[in-house]
């Protein structure tokens, strides 16, 4: 195994001064999927890059998505065959790159009696985008009939349902996967701090040559000079583009998603499902370990991007929506163990719905050399980097007279990554088990620290052997977040709850069961005070109470 990078908020002093000091080729604003994607690709191509985060990595839309890896097969639907092709291509490379935290997850689109797809376009459609996404093997479609469809999902409505498409797709952690990209660009010597916020620009000759930030840890600011500046900052984009003084033409539009988290056994779908909503859209139920989850919402978003919420209302629309498409499953608001709400940064076109915006990304240039990167999907982060991070090589070696070479980050495993394919990723989590189950963890532990970790497990497990607690949970929960200060960037116990874990959502109430041990980590590491621990749990209380109670005050 490749010996674990250090990447620790206690190098933090060591890391601003060095930044600092040098001057890069690309500075990237924004921690997030697209920004993780660019940093890996400039700084495997040579360039020497340092990424910034104003919150933690992977705070905004990236770990809020619907956590999948898909083709996107509704925007056949907009006849956006070249948004079908390319994302639909990305899901096998990306799969590839890390298959231990990009799962195959087959999918089912029950066909029901007026409902959006039926049984001709669905089989014409799905064979569609079997071609376009250059779907192998087992992978290809199917079409179910009424009874093949019951015995896979028993929920589906027997009375309307006329059949099933059954297909593949992946499902990830869009947060991890993140973490992933920006671990594996340090491997090519990129820097990257997190809780950096960026305040202005550095101009030489009416040029962008840097920028200002501020150390929201610590209060201070730091200038970092670069040739190039990149904004990959998602729906604060606008912000930057008007503090560039060049918001000109094109702009986002912000649209809000909503997910809803359930126990497994109120809603225990076998597996996932692509359905109906009365209103003409489509929703997904996933089944994940302990929980499933549903969504999304797609709604016009107006307010404050740094505090989005799931309302009664949201949480309303998706209930009403599992329940009149499972009649046996009667879900209600006390059944919602968590949620996550987050924004999708889409190009504003004029007379369009939140629903019809196109997904496409778009780079915008600035008349003193900003770019700036919005739209998109999650599962075509590899090819937005590509693209922008091309304009830049191009330009560089027009400016400075330097070879860039072409994009590599299709062969580039990421961090934790040392499986050819899926069926060595089940194995090794066959040998976790085997290494664990005498202390009394079950095969769903072992799932779970792979599919988070990949063979990174190794060094968790290594720091769970050195640790004395009587209880092993909290012995394995230790040796987490020892690793997470280690090498994955964690200033507070919010970054590893819900952004390095994603036990917010997945696994919410070990919050509430090892809040104390975790708190005893970071003051152990950071030397926290009372205070601030204090104000750390305070916190994550907030978020535990704003993720799973919904009022009608909140509407």
């Amino acid at each position: 195994m490749k010996e674990n990078i250090q990447f620790s908020n206690l190098d933090r002093k060591d890391t601003i001064q060095k930044v600092s000091e040098e001057t890069f080729d690309l500075v990237v604003i924004g921690g997030g999927i697209t920004g993780g994607g660019i940093a890996l690709d400039a700084a495997s191509r040579g360039m020497k890059v340092v990424l910034l985060e104003k919150g933690d990595f992977a705070s905004g839309t990236s770990s809020k998505s619907t956590k999948l890896i898909h083709g996107g097969l509704r925007y056949l639907k907009q006849f956006d065959f070249w948004l079908v092709k390319e994302v639909g291509s990305e899901r096998a490379i990306v799969h590839k790159l890390a298959p231990h935290l990009v799962l195959p997850e087959k999918m089912l689109l029950p066909l029901i009696e007026g409902g959006s797809y039926g049984k001709w376009l669905t089989s014409i459609g799905l064979k569609v985008y079997d071609i376009l996404a250059q779907v192998t093997g087992d992978d290809k479609r199917q079409m179910l009939e009424k009874k093949e469809a019951l015995k896979l999902e028993p929920l589906l409505p027997k009375k309307i349902l006329n059949g099933a498409g059954y297909y593949a797709e992946y499902r990830t952690d869009d947060a991890r996967l993140t973490i992933e990209n920006i671990k594996t660009s340090l491997q090519y010597g990129a820097e990257a701090l997190n809780y950096a916020k960026v305040i202005d620009f550095i101009y030489e000759e009416e040029k962008v040559a840097g920028v200002k930030v501020k150390d929201e840890a610590s209060g201070d600011e730091f200038s970092i000079k670069s040739k190039y500046v990149i904004s990959a900052a998602g729906p604060w984009v606008d912000e930057l583009r008007s503090m560039n003084n060049s918001k000109k033409g094109k702009r986002l539009h912000l649209t809000k998603g909503v997910h809803l988290v359930f126990p497994r056994e109120k809603l225990p779908v076998k597996q996932s499902v692509y359905f109906d909503v009365p209103d003409g859209r489509m929703m997904f139920a996933i089944p994940r370990g302990k929980i499933t989850y549903v969504g999304t919402t797609d709604t016009n978003f107006n307010l404050d991007k740094d505090n989005i919420k799931t309302d009664l209302a949201d949480a309303i629309y998706l209930i009403s929506a599992v329940n009149n498409m499972f009649p046996n499953i009667n879900l209600e608001m006390d059944d919602i163990i968590s949620s996550w709400a987050g924004l999708r940064p889409l190009i504003h076109e004029e007379g369009k719905s939140a629903s019809e915006l196109s997904r496409k990304d778009e780079i915008f240039t600035s008349d003193t050399g900003l770019f700036s990167i919005a739209g998109g999907k999650l599962t075509g982060y590899r090819k937005m980097a590509e693209r922008v991070v091309n304009r830049i090589a191009k330009e560089m070696e027009e400016k400075y007279e330097t070879n860039i070479p072409e994009c590599t980050t299709d062969k580039i495993p990421l961090c934790g990554s040392e499986f050819k394919k899926y069926k060595h990723v089940k194995k090794y989590i066959e040998e976790v088990f085997d290494r664990i189950k005498e202390d009394g963890f079950t095969e769903y532990d072992a799932w779970y620290l792979v599919t988070n970790y990949g063979k990174q497990t190794d060094t968790i497990l290594d720091n769970y052997a050195a640790l004395r607690n009587k209880d092993v949970y909290v012995r394995m929960i230790r040796a987490e977040v020892q690793f997470a200060i280690a090498h994955e960037m964690v200033l507070n116990p919010l970054d590893f709850f819900i952004r390095r874990t994603g036990r917010l959502y997945f696994d919410i109430d070990s919050i509430r069961n090892y809040m104390e041990p975790i708190q005893e980590e970071f003051k152990k590491a950071f030397g926290y005070t009372t205070d601030q621990l204090q104000s750390f749990k305070e916190k994550m209380e907030e978020e535990l109470e704003s993720h799973s109670n919904f009022s009608l005050e909140r509407v």
